[in-house]
């Protein structure tokens, strides 16, 4: 049965740019049960506005006949820090000042997340996951945390992701930030402030995260005769208008700066010499038409990650492929496992 629960954690939390949270909560969800030897845990970490369901956007890999079946393994997934689907946000009350900290919550790295969710890890009492598996942002906490910790994880599947976020990607994230701040309601501290900025940035992501193909295959104008209301410039707006429904101008600020912050490599020699530290077997998958995480990308750590193969979906939906491509995602997991043995194994 699937259930969503919270974790508190009741102590000052030292953060990696010097500042700190006077605790925090992550709210996460579990499907599936433990087993007696209690290794047959797989943790999920989501993408950018991704929640802890991970039934919700990648429910065909958690059926009952899924790669993941909840009869044989324990799904575990935990919304990240700074999100707002029920973990410690710029809603939530500091309980310092007892006031909702708004512009004044506190920037978080992926190193602050993946030190949370191991916290998380050790009060659920799991030694060890059987599989690491995330995209996007969720793939570079699954690197972060394989290094952090790397005789938890016994396989990771890293996707779509870096050892490093490139000047590209923090170029595309800033200009969404940008848009963000050109709202004139942004300075104010307001559960809406920024919220037509955020539509704004929301447009200029999906043009990260889909491509030329992708828009011109499925916005095209079947009416030679058409000037205005194109399909592709109502697709971006309704885009702005479903995000603004469902998160906010605060949180996307946060977790972009989040993503930026991914550099494996800091304080560690290198990123070459951070990437040697994974111990896990591991399957890195790319897509070939990844324009924000391109696939050179992922190159990159199958070559540097020991014990690593990788994998390569195609997809006319670029850098989305990996919430979309099912079959070839399910395909690729299948005979990663299925080369190392672990089906046979369990």
């Amino acid at each position: 049965m699937k259930q969503t629960s919270t974790y508190y954690f009741n102590e000052s939390f030292e953060l990696e740019l010097g500042d700190y949270l006077p605790g925090f909560q992550l709210q996460y969800t579990t499907l599936g049960k433990l087993n007696a030897e209690r290794d047959n845990v797989i943790w999920v970490c989501h993408a950018l506005t991704g929640s802890s369901d991970f039934t919700d956007w990648w429910g065909k890999l958690f059926t009952k006949e899924g790669v993941y079946s909840p009869d044989k393994y324990f799904i575990v997934c935990a919304n990240i820090l700074g999100s707002c689907y029920g973990s410690t946000n710029a809603f939530s009350i500091n309980p310092e000042t007892e006031r909702i900290y708004f512009h004044d919550f506190p920037t978080l790295t992926n190193r602050d997340v993946v030190r949370a969710f191991d916290l998380l890890r050790r009060s659920l009492g799991i030694h060890s996951v059987h599989t690491l598996i995330g995209g996007s942002l969720g793939g570079q906490h699954v690197l972060e945390w394989a290094i952090q910790e790397p005789d938890v994880f016994e396989h990771i599947i890293p996707i779509a992701t870096n050892a490093a976020h490139s000047p590209w990607g923090i170029a595309f994230n800033e200009a969404q930030r940008m848009a963000i701040a050109a709202d004139v309601t942004w300075k104010n501290n307001d559960y809406l402030a920024g919220a037509e900025g955020l539509k704004a940035a929301r447009a200029i992501g999906m043009l990260s995260y889909r491509t030329y193909d992708t828009y011109g295959q499925t916005q095209g104008e079947g009416n030679n005769n058409i000037t205005d209301a194109f399909r592709a410039a109502t697709y971006q707006q309704y885009q702005g208008v479903k995000l603004v429904k469902r998160f906010n101008a605060f949180a996307y600020w946060t977790l972009t700066k989040m993503m930026d912050s991914q550099q494996v490599g800091r304080d560690r020699s290198g990123t070459e010499d951070a990437l040697k530290k994974i111990k896990a077997k591991t399957l890195v998958i790319g897509i070939d038409s990844d324009v924000l995480f391109p696939l050179t990308e992922q190159l990159f750590l199958a070559e540097k990650i020991p014990h690593a193969d990788i994998a390569i979906m195609q997809s006319l939906y670029g850098h989305d492929g990996f919430l979309i491509e099912y079959d070839q995602l399910i395909k690729y997991i299948n005979k990663f496992y299925q080369e190392t043995d672990v089906l046979n194994e369990k």
